[in-house]
């Protein structure tokens, strides 16, 4: 994995550190009081819906599972009750069944019995998981840099959404198993693969690490932001720039409300009764939903390891805690 994968903490926690110019508070709430539980090891790797600890364990969007992945495997998603799993050599396991193919898997989703697939060279393909036969397969221009955050296949009824490694998105017939659209995110940024892709009320959200599309009702919208993260809740969008703001739109991309935040390099958004912000320099922000007022808490963590947000909980370190 990482001669492929290059691994962007420098880029996604540290950019701008040069300038030593840091988020401070002149006045905190104090510490954030949080039931926290432990995890079994640190968390190794991770993307948007799960990680894998050092110990083989994994964290899904269902939470801490004692599943367990065999050395040399890391989770990717959860499918249909289905634990996807690949060891970037062209193996993966759906719990415990392995699937072999000539290239690495990096992307994959389950549908019934088809497996919709991103393989490290950029091509797509849907497979047949019965008969063990490629069902379709098309080929993109390769991307030799990707940020980590590698976004996985979507099924939307009769359609199957590919995120491409090179900041496309391929809508493909499931009937039909043809391309019958790409969108174009991203075509131009050194690291564009699709880093968040969801429907949200009909409409297509996808964003790269520079920009975010949204496709719905025949119209398109294209914004550019530098993300650190994003996150949909109900019919809101959430993002979170490298320049310190957190911004809040619909599904259109229309900005609703904005905060700014001085020199803040924030790590991950969680969304309880309202929206978190864990920032870098040890601070958990709490914005208000209409946007006006927000808390700040201090929150220790070891900023040198990784950090992940599911919905309401955000794992850190070797434990977890779900925000208010």
């Amino acid at each position: 994995m990482k001669y492929f994968l290059i691994l962007l903490t420098s880029l996604f926690i540290f950019t701008g550190c040069s300038s030593k110019k840091y988020f401070e508070v002149e006045d905190t709430l104090g510490d954030y009081e949080s039931n926290s539980a432990q995890l079994s090891d640190d968390i190794k790797s991770f993307n948007k819906v799960g990680a894998t600890l050092d110990n083989g364990e994994i964290i899904t969007k269902k939470g801490v599972s004692n599943f367990k992945l065999p050395e040399g495997f890391e989770f990717i998603n959860l499918s249909e009750d289905t634990v996807i799993s690949t060891n970037y050599l062209g193996k993966i396991l759906l719990n415990k069944t392995e699937h072999e193919f000539s290239t690495g898997v990096v992307a994959a989703s389950l549908n019934n019995n088809i497996l919709s697939l991103v393989f490290m060279d950029n091509s797509i393909a849907l497979y047949d998981i019965n008969s063990k036969k490629i069902l379709m397969k098309e080929y993109y221009s390769k991307s030799l840099a990707n940020d980590t955050r590698i976004a996985n296949p979507y099924y939307m009824g009769s359609l199957i959404l590919f995120p491409t490694l090179d900041g496309k998105v391929i809508v493909v017939s499931a009937k039909t198993k043809k391309v019958i659209r790409t969108i174009v995110v991203d075509a131009d940024s050194k690291f564009n693969n699709i880093i968040f892709l969801d429907v949200v009320n009909d409409t297509l959200i996808a964003a790269s690490s520079n920009k975010i599309v949204s496709v719905g009702a025949g119209v398109v919208n294209l914004k550019q932001y530098n993300i650190r993260d994003i996150i949909a809740h109900e019919q809101d969008i959430y993002i979170a720039t490298i320049d310190g703001q957190i911004i809040k739109t619909d599904i259109s991309l229309n900005i609703q409300d904005r905060r700014k935040y001085k020199y803040a390099k924030f790590y991950a958004l969680a969304y309880g009764t309202s929206l978190y912000a864990l920032e870098s320099q040890g601070y958990l922000i709490n914005i208000s939903n209409d946007f006006k007022t927000d808390k700040i808490y201090d929150f220790s963590f070891d900023n040198e390891k990784k950090v992940i947000a599911i919905d309401d909980i955000i794992y850190h370190n070797d434990e977890y805690f779900i925000v208010k």
